[in-house]
Parts: structure tokens; C-alpha cells; sequence
């Protein structure tokens, strides 16, 4: 994956200014080279653990180990299997016993060098760590710096579904580094940027307009790259400030995901969907099931369609390799989603590009009919 050439100006820097958790997002260049002098004025004595998965430990974690070694850190790395299926009690289990093998204390800092797994898995053993220790996220994908390093939410994998076992556990600062891309493949950056899109999609239309404008600059680590993530990570950050805990508005942030989500449990977490492919399914999908509903008009699900295709992600269901999951076992994931209340079906629908709205009770069985005409 191209990009810019490497660059030590100041950093972007969005502030979430939650009551008991505030922190910065940083984006810019060189942020891995300056973490160790970086974390070790904030967290004065502490050690670190660093979880990474394989390819990262191979990719990225030698610049932040040189960081902290010049730094004068103590730390130690702790490396799973890539891939989503590492979200998982296996490999949670492994570092948590890692991380106590390892003598790390309550007051010591771990941090989640990765994509959007190892940020959730990560994130989610320092919750439970001697009951809760400090981790930073220095994430290594489009997604996870667009998406999943900013928030809090953390968690895992299971049979039942994505992410319904997990805490919400804010990290004390993002250290997103642009220079992570030259190591990226070009489908986890397409992947990613379906993240992107989403928040042109939810409630900034002229976003997603400046979206399709730039998408070929975006992708070729021109300007526009960076101010996509910032303007990714600074709506983001509205939603979170309003609703930290997902009680209301933030939900809206699952556009596309309930029937991601369930794509992702049906293909194993598996390199046959990557996240960010399953939500431009999703997304699409959700388009068409508000078209269906006559909320909004088909030619918005068309246009967002075509400008995911030109991104190189998949849009139907027919674009993922291998046998489809059959609409019975759609369902049966779609009813064990985070956005199910007492049973009932909550969607995120859309009347428009840039008009998307919290739909609850929505009837099961329109659901099934419309997964089974769009098989």
C-alpha cells in the first residue's frame, strides 16, 4: 500500500473529553519512533506489556521496540495468530496468563500494537487484568484507527456471535501512525475504509460526497488519506461523548453491522470476510432493506453500492467465496446481536445518504424474506 513520505510535523490531535476517562487521539507520522518518550513521561515507572499478533510483531513491532528500548522501558511482547478468529477464549486466556507470568502490576500499561483484534482482545485483558490496568492503543489499520482504537469497547469472539462477551474500557491515548500503511495490504485497507464510509453515511452526506471525490487519493496516501482518519475519528468522537456506554445515538455507529455481524459468525471470523467486508455488505444491505421499506430511495443504495465497488469491496452476499450461509442461519446469528432488546429485532435503517436512524422492533420475518429474495 503506497503512502506519503514519512513526515515529523505536528501531530493531529482530537481530544474526547469524557468525565472520567478524557484522552487524545494523536495522527501524524513517526508516533511509533516517539511512543517510548511519550509513554514514558505519562506513566512514570511503569512497565509494559505489548500485545501484537505475528505479522505485526514482524511488520510494525520492531520501530516501537527500538522506541522503548531508546526510551530506557522495561516491557515484554506478548504475540497471538493474526486474524479475527484469535478474539477468542483460547488466545484471551494465553495473554492473561502472559500478562501474570510476565509480573506486570495493576499499575503497569499495556498496549495493543495492532488491527481492530488485537485492539479488542488487548483492550479487553486489561479490563479484567488485576481488575482493571491502563493500555494504549497504537493501532496498525485503517479500521482500527478510524473505528475500533477510539471508543472503549473491547471484547471477544464466541460461537454465539462477535463481540458479546467484552467491557467497555477507554485506552489513556491513541497513537495512530500514518506510516503503518506501507506494510498494509491493499484488501485490509479497503476493508478499513468501509469505516470511513460509514460515517458519511450515518448523519454527513457531504462527507461521503468528499468520499467519492477522493477516494483515489485516499487510497494512494495522498492528502485526502489523513484527513479522512481525522475526520473518521473526530465523528467518531461525537458519538462517544454523547454516549459513551451505547444507551442511545451511538448505536447508530452499527450501520450495517447487525447483518455484517452475522455474515462474520457464519463464515468462522475466517480470512473469507474481513470485518470491514462484511459491514460494506451490511451497509448495502441495510440501504436495500430501507428502499424495500420505502424509507428511502433505491438510487441511494445503488450510488453507495457502485462507490464501495470502486473501493474494491464486496457488496453482496454472492461476493463472498465459498457456500452461503442459509438465511435460517442468518437469522438465527441476527437474534444473538449486541441490538437485540428482550428479543426484539433493532436495525440501524436509513431514509437517505446521511440519514440514518434507530429502528426497533422490526419483524423477523421481513427480515428472513428479504435475506432470502437477495440471495
Amino acid at each position: 500500500m503506497s503512502t506519503q513520505k514519512s513526515s515529523h510535523s505536528a501531530p493531529n490531535i482530537i481530544h474526547i473529553p469524557l468525565p472520567d476517562d478524557p484522552y487524545d487521539i494523536n495522527i501524524g507520522h513517526g508516533l511509533i519512533e516517539k511512543a517510548g518518550e511519550r509513554l514514558k513521561a505519562m506513566f512514570p515507572g511503569a512497565r509494559f506489556g505489548v500485545i501484537t499478533d505475528d505479522n505485526v510483531k514482524i511488520s510494525q513491532w520492531p520501530r516501537l521496540e527500538q522506541s522503548l528500548s531508546g526510551a530506557g522501558l522495561d516491557f515484554c511482547v506478548i504475540s497471538v495468530p493474526p486474524g479475527d478468529s484469535s478474539k477468542c477464549y483460547t488466545q484471551l486466556n494465553k495473554v492473561l496468563d502472559e500478562i501474570l507470568a510476565a509480573k506486570l502490576e495493576r499499575n503497569d500499561i499495556i498496549i495493543a500494537l495492532g488491527g481492530g483484534m488485537i485492539g479488542d482482545l488487548a483492550g479487553f485483558a486489561a479490563a479484567i487484568s488485576r481488575r482493571g490496568m491502563d493500555f494504549v492503543q497504537i493501532p496498525t489499520s485503517l479500521l482500527a484507527q478510524v473505528d475500533s482504537s477510539v471508543g472503549g469497547k473491547t471484547g471477544i469472539n464466541t460461537q454465539y456471535g462477535k463481540n458479546l462477551v467484552g467491557a467497555f474500557h477507554q485506552p489513556k491515548i491513541v497513537l495512530a501512525d500514518l506510516d503503518v500503511y506501507q506494510t498494509l495490504s491493499p484488501r485490509q485497507f479497503a476493508a478499513g475504509y468501509a469505516e470511513v464510509v460509514k460515517y458519511g453515511l450515518i448523519d454527513d452526506e457531504n462527507f461521503f460526497f468528499w468520499l467519492e471525490e477522493n477516494l483515489d487519493d485516499i487510497f494512494a496516501g495522498g492528502p485526502a488519506r489523513a484527513e479522512a482518519i481525522a475526520r473518521s475519528c473526530k465523528a467518531k468522537s461525537r458519538f462517544v461523548i454523547a454516549d459513551e456506554k451505547e444507551n442511545g445515538v451511538r448505536a447508530l455507529l452499527n450501520l450495517g453491522h447487525t447483518f455484517g455481524h452475522a455474515l462474520e459468525t457464519a463464515t468462522g471470523y475466517s480470512n473469507r470476510l474481513f470485518h470491514g467486508e462484511g459491514v460494506a455488505i451490511g451497509m448495502v444491505l441495510a440501504h436495500r432493506f430501507s428502499a424495500k421499506k420505502g424509507l428511502s430511495s433505491t438510487q441511494d443504495g445503488v450510488r453507495i453500492e457502485r462507490h464501495l465497488q470502486r473501493a474494491g469491496l464486496p457488496t453482496t452476499l454472492s461476493d463472498i467465496k465459498g457456500n452461503l450461509p442459509s438465511t435460517k442461519e442468518l437469522m438465527h446469528h441476527i437474534a444473538q446481536d449486541k441490538k437485540v432488546s428482550r428479543g426484539k429485532l433493532n436495525f440501524i435503517l436509513t431514509r437517505g445518504i446521511g440519514k440514518a436512524f434507530i429502528a426497533n422492533d422490526i419483524d423477523p420475518d421481513e427480515v428472513s424474506q428479504f435475506l432470502e429474495e437477495v440471495r
